[in-house]
């Protein structure tokens, strides 16, 4: 074993690229991070706080494109994830009037229970804050403990939550409540409905199939544990409605 000869106290601060100093100064600042360093000649460099972690930014590489969103990313542990989103969000509507949910900048949206969320920058960094105690291991597919619309539905969980990807989530659940719908347990149903109406809010598409699945999911009896499932996913929608 080998011998500990630092104090193991160290930080760590991400650099991440820059492609316009505005525009990064202007999104992180709108959001409460103090400018701790500034500088733009003879090189680009800013450095950023906010809460009890830093961030900073140089010369983006030659080509890269914000489009993309690959430009660099950074995970900031936390105990709990949902405070903070809470608090970007709040900021966001207070300098813009509406949650920046879709396009660039953005911030995902934060379900109930979630272990984390990300925050999209100009430059197309993602800044990710996980919670610690989140899973190790993911099961792309959904749990092999569940079958039918169950899997589906946690399989769905996994591409929003981890991969942001809510077209293969939306494909992946209505693929199945059509496969599986017809003998899945009332509960299941409904939550793979309201899953369907958020995610083609986020998508800003299939609009006529929604007043279906709005009715369709009105009409299933539920008991009130899972109706409030099924409004905290709908509750997701008031974000990208800048409610």
């Amino acid at each position: 074993m080998t011998e500990q000869t630092t104090p193991a106290n160290e930080t760590t601060v991400p650099v991440l690229p820059c492609v316009s100093v505005e525009d990064t100064l202007e999104f992180y600042t709108s959001l409460g991070f103090e400018v701790t360093y500034r500088q733009t000649r003879p090189y680009v460099y800013l450095a950023l706080r906010w809460s009890g972690f830093d961030l900073h930014f140089g010369k983006a590489p030659e080509g890269l494109d914000p489009a993309r969103e690959d430009g660099g990313a950074c995970l900031v542990m936390v105990d709990s994830a949902a405070p903070y989103h809470a608090a970007l969000v709040r900021a966001m509507r207070r300098a813009h009037g509406k949650v920046l949910a879709t396009g660039r900048p953005r911030i995902t949206r934060y379900r109930p229970g979630a272990s984390r969320f990300t925050l999209v920058d100009p430059s197309g960094n993602s800044i990710v804050f996980v919670q610690r105690d989140e899973p190790m291991e993911l099961e792309y597919g959904g749990s092999k403990q569940l079958a039918g619309l169950a899997r589906a539905l946690d399989n769905a969980r996994v591409l929003r939550e981890f991969k942001d990807d809510d077209r293969a989530a939306f494909r992946a659940v209505k693929s199945a409540l059509r496969k599986y719908g017809e003998d899945a347990p009332a509960a299941d149903r409904a939550r793979a409905l309201a899953v369907l109406i958020s995610t083609s809010s986020a998508l800003g598409e299939h609009g006529d199939e929604v007043p279906v699945w709005t009715a369709e999911l009105e009409g299933i009896p539920l008991s009130e544990e899972d109706r409030a499932r099924v409004e905290a996913e709908l509750h997701t929608i008031s974000d990208l409605n800048n409610g």
